[in-house]
Order: structure tokens, then sequence, then C-alpha cells
């Protein structure tokens, strides 16, 4: 028997618009300085942007912050420390800042000649930030079954909405957080939790997706 949810699940898609914020580094210390002044959104885009720009590829490229102290800077090991950040520990925007804080502070105060060693020019790291628009689908679910067939038809954007940036934007919108409270399904939401989205391609996480919900209503 197919349970019937308490409320139905809508989903979201959305669409972002970048602009420029007017700011740009050309050593550590300037980088450092632009992190902690940027917006949330600014360094929502710097960690995440690559996750969707390029969905066939996985493991997905590194963050912006990291690719451009590896490659400009020429500092591997810092770079891979800042693309070490597991951003499935963080759940607000302001945490994954702070840790990017941390990491560059620590490395200039055990390598203060660092800071100020600028990459040639035209290399400058420039600061952007994204407006985002959510807006609702025609895809509504009521139960797992239904839920299971939207999944196949909406587009990666809603695939990517829910996944990533629902748990730091709009909780309630989560693809657990409903299976959990409004199907009552603990199980299923527990392995939808369990599964790594920065480690798939968004046509891979869609498959396992359904997958997940498949096997759970074989069992039902």
């Amino acid at each position: 028997m197919i349970g019937k949810a308490k409320e139905p699940f809508q989903f979201y898609t959305r669409q972002n618009i970048l602009y420029l914020l007017g700011k740009k580094a050309k050593n550590l210390n300037t980088l450092l300085t632009g992190i902690k002044e940027a917006p949330l959104s600014s360094i929502y885009h710097h960690t995440h942007h690559y996750l969707e720009q390029h969905e066939y590829l996985s493991p997905e490229p590194p963050n912006d912050f990291a690719y451009w102290v590896t490659n400009f800077l020429q500092n591997r090991a810092l770079g891979e420390e800042i693309a070490g950040i597991d951003l499935r520990q963080y759940t607000s925007l302001k945490d994954i800042q702070l840790r990017l804080i941390e990491i560059i502070e620590n490395w200039i105060r055990q390598d203060p000649e660092s800071a100020n060693r600028n990459v040639p020019q035209g290399g400058e790291f420039y600061f952007i930030a994204a407006q985002m628009f959510v807006f609702p689908t025609k895809y509504v679910a009521h139960n797992l079954l239904e839920f299971s067939q939207c999944l196949s038809s909406v587009s990666n954007h809603s695939i990517y909405f829910h996944m990533f940036e629902a748990p730091l934007f709009q909780k309630k919108s989560q693809f657990c957080y409903w299976i959990e409270n409004e199907i009552g399904d603990k199980k299923l939401a527990a392995a939808f939790r369990n599964l790594d989205p920065y480690t798939l391609t968004l046509d891979n996480l869609k498959h396992n997706l359904i997958r997940l919900v498949k096997t759970r209503l074989e069992t039902k």
C-alpha cells in the first residue's frame, strides 16, 4: 500500500543571475579580505557553481578559491587544503565562509611571506555573486509513486536545487525532509542522506534517487 503524504511535495527549479562585485584579489591577503567581505551569495557561487556547470564530470572540479590558489598563486598545498573542505558537513554558508577564512589565516600565520605574493597581471581573482530566483514547477507528488515519477520528469536544475541549494536556503524543500516528515519513511530518508551528491554527476545523482525510491516501493 502506498501511503499518502500529509502535505504534497512541490518540485521547484531556479535561475541564477550572476554579477561582478567589483572586488578582486591579486594575492593571498586580498583573497582573504575579499572572502571576509563577500556576501554569502558569492561564497555560494564560488564553492558550488562547478557542480552544475560541469555536471558530466565526476568527481567535480575544485571550487574557485582552490583552483585560483593552485593555478594562479602556484600554491598547491594550500589549494589542496581548500579543495578538501567537505561541503556536506556544513548546513550554512556562513560556516563555509568561516572555514575558508580559518584555513587561509592559518596558512598566512605559518608562512607570512606568501601573503603578499602577487599573481601576474591578468590573473586576478574576481568575486562574483549570484541572485537566485526560485519558482515552482508543474510537478507535485502526493505519495512515493508520484514522487518517483516526478523525479524521472524534472530537469537537472530541479534536482540541483533540492539536493544542493535547499539544505542551505530552504530546508523544508529537501527530499529527505519531506520523505521523513510527510511520508513518515525514516529508512528511505536515511538512504537519501547517505548519498554523497558532491561525488556524482547530476545525471547519476538523479538515477540513484529514482533507484532508491523504486527499491523502497518494491518492499512495501
